[in-house]
């Protein structure tokens, strides 16, 4: 049987070579397409970048995102700055990455002497990951801790709120803290003052940074807080307020308290003792005292719009004045009677008292409260709100009485201020305001005739030529004003023998009222003239006088030497043609 044949290998058919040419290639193609493509995204990456702005590459992720920490600058009303940001560094820790801690702690405290080496060491060694060691460093700080060489020790650079005029206006400024941070950002916030009213407003990006214009003015304020600090350390006052307003407007050109503070380095709270004692409070603003004297010409005034007396009426001024068991005497015995005119100028308790009396307690309640006693000031201050005046929850008649010569009810020198400004500028009401007007103001609600205006001014200036106040004599600036001694209250009762408030309230010129003014002294006491003085007449009056003295050419007030100024004539002429 024959053997069956192997069978034959046969070979795979042969690519055409033209096909490998053309995968050849189009792979080759492809590589090329790839490269191209890459090179030209990277091309067109690095164009981008080089033409737009530099920047500092940013670490941290989304450290900072949606913080707003732009704020807009706070100016005088002459667009001098008042408050602004600067770029300032922070200094955080994260203490995974020390390779010494204790080095650290101890290099840290050296540079911070308020930083404890026993509570940094044993924090860092604790096993946290992060912690805030300063919210702003000096350069000069920062390089010392660069120069430990710890890599754990970080930078951060964020807006810092500086004010470059340290204490001044702090009052009106408030300050600001931190809110919402990151180490590349920081919310900040106001907390007291204008910073505080106006927070949204300066944080509002669509401001664009416009700044907010205050009506303080910078030279003003920086004389009236100088001789403010210097009244009070030479009458050995524990504190004083200071306003000047504009008489029409209701713009206050400046406001100050002492003792005051730095915003850059706002205290904390007091958590002890008077809060009046504070030099976070606002004197000028949340003190509410009882004003004295000061309050005599709203009943004159109020007796002479009523057609009850006229300024030469004759008022019985014999005391003592008995109402029940109270007394009401005068500081000295000025007589039988007086002329209304008199009873302002010799500062007649029991002649203001039968003026009052003769008003009625419902018509001098609605006098008072249409000149703003009644209510807190409506100025742009945090503190304001809280400043409401005390009044009686009855009215008796011995409040009417005494209500007449400012005891009994008590009011901020700011209600005050604003009290004379609408009284005696020709007799509307004005507002009081920190922003700075631009446009016309709309005159108010009239609270008293042009003519009695006229005449209140002309009592008031006559108590500065031959009153109370002849301290408040300004050359070539004739002022009117009134003095105001008030018994300071005790805790405990009743009043100090030894302790008192003394005001002065004022304008000027007196025959065309300008400005207001109102200083206001804590407990004072001076030696003068042989004997220990505690009255407005010795203490707050020189204080306001040196303060017209510096600021009124400041205000760019001319001096008037004609003594034409001075005739009761010219007052009501004016009032007559005002009508």
């Amino acid at each position: 049987m024959p053997r069956p044949r192997d069978p034959v290998a046969v070979a795979p058919p042969r690519e055409n070579p033209e096909k490998m040419r053309l995968r050849a290639e189009r792979r080759l193609k492809f590589t090329a397409a790839c490269f191209v493509f890459g090179f030209a995204v990277v091309g067109l990456k690095m164009g981008a970048i080089s033409a737009s702005e530099a920047r500092e590459p940013r670490t941290g992720g989304l450290a900072g995102a949606g913080i707003v920490s732009a704020r807009a600058d706070i100016t005088d009303r002459e667009g001098r700055v008042l408050a602004t940001n600067v770029t300032a560094t922070a200094l955080y820790a994260q203490p995974h990455l020390m390779v010494d801690p204790v080095a650290a702690a101890e290099g840290l405290a050296r540079i911070f002497p308020d930083m404890k080496v026993d509570t940094w060491t044993r924090r860092f060694t604790s096993g946290s990951k992060f912690y805030w060691l300063k919210g702003n460093i000096s350069p000069e700080q920062q390089q010392a801790v660069h120069d430990l060489g710890e890599p754990g020790l970080l930078f951060g650079q964020r807006e810092m709120r500086v004010y470059p005029n340290g204490p001044l206006a702090s009052h009106v400024l408030g300050g600001a803290r931190y809110g919402a941070q990151d180490v590349r950002a920081a919310e900040i916030k106001g907390v007291a003052g204008v910073e505080a009213v106006f927070n949204d407003y300066l944080s509002d990006p669509a401001r664009e940074g416009a700044p907010l214009r205050l009506s303080v003015d910078l030279s003003v304020q920086t004389a009236v807080e100088r001789v403010l600090a210097s009244g009070m350390g030479l009458m050995n006052a524990k504190g004083a307020a200071a306003i000047l307003m504009d008489a029409k407007t209701g713009e206050i050109v400046s406001l100050a308290s002492l003792p005051d503070f730095d915003p850059n380095d706002r205290p904390a709270p007091a958590t002890e003792g008077d809060p009046g004692d504070s030099p976070l409070f606002n004197r000028a603003v949340q003190g509410v005292y009882e004003l004295g004297s000061t309050f005599k010409i709203f009943a004159a005034a109020q007796s002479l719009e009523l057609g009850l007396t006229n300024a030469g009426t004759m008022i019985d001024t014999q005391g003592p004045m008995r109402q029940g068991r109270h007394r009401i005497r005068d500081f000295h015995d000025y007589g039988p009677r007086l002329s209304v005119t008199d009873v302002i100028v010799k500062s007649s308790n029991v002649g203001t008292a039968r003026m009052a009396l003769d008003i009625g307690a419902a018509r001098q309640k609605a006098f008072l409260e249409s000149l703003g006693f009644f209510a807190p000031t409506p100025v742009e201050l945090t503190e304001a709100p809280g400043a409401r005046p005390i009044v009686p929850t009855r009215w008796p008649e011995i409040s009417t009485m005494t209500i007449s010569y400012g005891h009994g009810l008590s009011a901020s020198p700011l209600h005050l201020a604003t009290a004379y400004a609408s009284l005696l500028n020709g007799g509307t009401r004005v507002t009081p305001t920190l922003l700075a007007r631009d446009d016309a103001v709309e005159p108010g609600a009239r609270v008293v005739s042009p003519r009695v205006s006229a005449e209140a001014r002309h009592m008031l200036r006559q108590v500065v030529t031959r009153g109370t106040a002849s301290l408040m004599e300004v050359e070539g600036y004739q002022v009117g004003g009134k003095t105001g001694t008030a018994d300071k209250p005790s805790p405990t009762g009743g009043y100090y023998d030894d302790k008192t408030i003394t005001t002065f309230a004022g304008i000027f010129p007196a025959q065309d009222p300008e400005y207001v003014i109102v200083v206001s002294l804590d407990e004072p006491s001076i030696f003068a003239a042989g004997e220990e003085r505690r009255t407005a007449g010795w203490t707050a009056v020189p204080v306001a006088s040196e303060i017209v003295r510096r600021v009124a050419p400041l205000l760019g007030l001319r001096p008037d030497f004609d003594p034409r100024a001075d005739s009761f004539g010219a007052y009501l002429t004016q009032a007559a043609a005002s009508r």
